[in-house]
């Protein structure tokens, strides 16, 4: 460990709320230093998760007693992220963790908690055969070292009521704005007559917090813009055409009452209503679905609406988590051996089965070893081909202040229409590029 750790911007907001978390974390810390040998493993609190982890440890561990790995879902807090950051600051953290958000790496990186992993033997060989330079090229940071392993994915695409889209006016899927608008003005109804709307084309969140941009705002910058950057070269890199599209593609659906205005959160589940007919939601919501859903309700997936100008494959965000070794872990070697058993095509495949997640590998849609399982669940196909075109976040520290920034001009255009979209995200980028200055 570091003999200090630089408190950044994004922490000193957080830090108020960790005094709580530090000391579970130390109770934690004490449990573990009773066996000094073995390392941690920390996953998330997903059950599906857990057992793929559990199962992998269990198999690892028989094979190297000497060498053995304690798993340990991460302890429970008002996000993971928050629990992460207590975990550094009060020098706690596990070996290995698998929850990684990959946008956030770069904080940690630059305050020297991290291993590179590029000084492991044999890692750049592996990942160069796992994943596409493309990739490679996202998750590496600015000092040219590797802090993260790709691993899991859930790209995040449009999901549609099958019967309601194949019944309207429309040529096709609403997959580009212009449709999308038209759909939207045919579907909105007043089911019941008393004067309100009670059917719209969808919904997604209006709450003013960083993360809820990755669900909607994002995925589709990232489609109109063929998988565009937020920063590059330390500068605001979205105040262009892209972008300003989105904002006003945005405004309309709210302006003209084609998304549902309140929020829903704690109430029924409105696409199982059929009261909205589109959600951009990922992969998970499949199982849900097949648990929950009425029989008459038939489903399916297509990509992110785009401009209608839009040529070409249409990139979105894909909500990558990746691994990551804190600098107190024992043996990274034996970490990274045991880790590639996790991401092997054996693991992935296996990832899969138990969690319907997807791993980041290139040409998962055409390899023959998961073709089986794509075909047993074809509802997944579109998530496998939908790989290869995602993004993560950009690999910068600050990359949350930046999204706080655009989500601010977001509510201000997109939901109360106090600004136009060009003015919304004029302001957005002289925000972000005054915080990059002062970095």
């Amino acid at each position: 460990m570091t003999a200090f750790f630089t408190v950044k911007p994004f922490m000193k907001r957080k830090l108020y709320i960790l005094f709580w978390i530090l000391i579970v974390l130390g109770t934690i810390s004490c449990q573990r230093s009773r066996n000094g040998k073995e390392m941690l493993f920390w996953s998330s609190n997903n059950s599906q998760e857990i057992s793929f982890t559990r199962q992998l440890i269990d198999d690892w561990n028989l094979a190297h007693p000497d060498k053995t790995i304690r798993h340990q879902p991460i302890p429970e807090g008002q996000s993971s992220e928050e629990i992460i950051l207590a975990a550094v600051v009060g020098k706690t953290t596990p070996d290995i963790y698998a929850n990684m958000m990959q946008g956030i790496v770069e904080m940690y990186a630059n305050a020297g908690v991290l291993v590179p992993l590029d000084t492991l033997d044999g890692f750049l060989d592996f990942i160069r055969e796992r994943c596409s330079d493309e990739v490679i090229e996202e998750i590496t940071s600015a000092d040219g070292h590797i802090y993260q392993i790709p691993w899991k994915v859930n790209p995040i695409i449009t999901l549609y009521n099958v019967n309601i889209i194949e019944s309207l006016q429309i040529e096709g899927l609403p997959d580009t704005y212009s449709k999308y608008l038209a759909a939207a003005k045919e579907i909105q109804q007043d089911r019941d007559g008393d004067g309100y709307i009670d059917q719209w084309i969808g919904n997604t969140s209006l709450k003013v917090i960083w993360y809820q941009r990755l669900f909607n705002f994002y995925p589709l910058y990232l489609a109109a813009s063929h998988g565009g950057k937020l920063i590059e070269n330390n500068k605001a890199a979205f105040n262009n055409e892209y972008a300003i599209g989105v904002f006003r593609f945005m405004q309309k659906l709210y302006k003209n009452n084609y998304f549902i205005r309140q929020r829903m959160e704690g109430t029924q589940d409105v696409f199982l209503k059929q009261m909205i007919f589109t959600q951009f939601t990922g992969p998970w919501q499949i199982r849900y679905l097949e648990k929950f859903k009425p029989d008459d309700l038939e489903y399916g997936f297509y990509t992110i609406p785009v401009p209608d100008d839009h040529q070409g494959p249409v990139y979105t965000y894909g909500d990558p988590k990746n691994l990551v070794l804190f600098n107190t872990c024992r043996d990274p070697q034996t970490a990274w051996e045991f880790i590639k058993t996790m991401i092997s095509k054996e693991g992935d495949l296996e990832l899969m089965e138990v969690t319907g997640q997807f791993p980041r590998r290139k040409s998962l849609s055409d390899d023959e070893y998961f073709r089986d399982f794509l075909e047993a669940n074809p509802k997944s196909q579109i998530f496998a081909e939908q790989v290869d075109y995602i993004k993560g976040l950009d690999n910068h520290e600050l990359i949350v202040e930046v999204l706080d920034i655009i989500s601010q001009e977001y509510e201000a255009c997109v939901i109360y229409y106090k600004k136009t979209p060009e003015k919304a995200i004029e302001d957005a980028e002289k925000a972000v590029n005054v915080l990059l200055r002062k970095k």
